[in-house]
């Protein structure tokens, strides 16, 4: 393993379990590649999440407890906000609009009280993946990073989310979340799957098929269906 990659990972660590299954990835000259070029826009200034921050969506649902992944697209790029998972933010932070859609639909589909936080950890620790296309980005910059290399690594995860042993749902929401899973489909799935798909939550799309698309009760349905505890989505 080169140094380069040795000295980000000590920065941001993985998961020792999901560093097994990358082992391949880290290896590659294109993830070397990607750690020089975070390396030198941390250096140039501000970019979210915090190093130690990158992969705690790795460290909060290590592989054997993955039973649903949620896909975002990169980081949020404003102070304090991103903190590794999709979609989450640090508690105390006020909620942006997709994920206040995230939590109007959760609410109708579950009936559940609203949420008191934006910070996602709880359905991390039960088993959801919140992970995002691109795990770092600029202050200030959508998508800055989007040509590092993340995408690469992502879709080798994504690969090793198909061929998990245990039932895993794939909640995908909007066309390139959708592609994501489509791209890294090279196998036959390891155990039962759900795909779910809808439009994002975004303002500008949630009224066109997210609304009303019942996610949550979908996927804890499946998961009984196939012998394993769902989710509940309590926050």
């Amino acid at each position: 393993m080169e140094s380069c990659v040795q000295e980000f990972l000590q920065r941001s660590p993985l998961d020792e379990r999901w560093a097994a299954l990358l082992a391949e990835e880290l290896e590659q000259p294109y993830f070397a590649a990607l750690c020089r070029a975070v390396t030198a826009r941390r250096a140039a200034g501000p970019v979210y999440p915090p190093e130690a921050d990158v992969f705690s969506a790795f460290a909060l649902t290590p592989p054997e407890q993955v039973r649903c992944v949620i896909l975002g697209q990169d980081p949020y790029h404003e102070p304090e906000q991103a903190h590794g998972l999709a979609f989450s933010v640090r508690p105390g932070v006020p909620l942006p609009r997709s994920l206040r859609n995230i939590y109007k639909e959760r609410e109708a589909d579950l009936g559940l009280p609203p949420a008191q936080t934006g910070c996602l950890i709880p359905w991390a620790r039960a088993g959801v993946l919140l992970i995002n296309t691109v795990l770092t980005v600029d202050a200030g910059q959508a998508n800055s990073h989007a040509k590092f290399g993340w995408q690469t690594f992502t879709d080798a995860v994504f690969r090793i989310l198909w061929q998990l042993p245990q039932p895993v749902a794939f909640v995908l929401w909007g066309k390139q979340a959708q592609v994501k899973l489509e791209r890294a489909i090279d196998a036959p799935a390891g155990g039962p799957r759900l795909v779910h798909t809808s439009a994002h939550p975004s303002p500008l799309s949630a009224k066109r098929g997210f609304f009303g698309s019942r996610p949550f009760s979908q996927v804890d349905a499946f998961l009984r269906e196939n012998g394993a505890p769902p989710i509940g989505w309590v926050l």
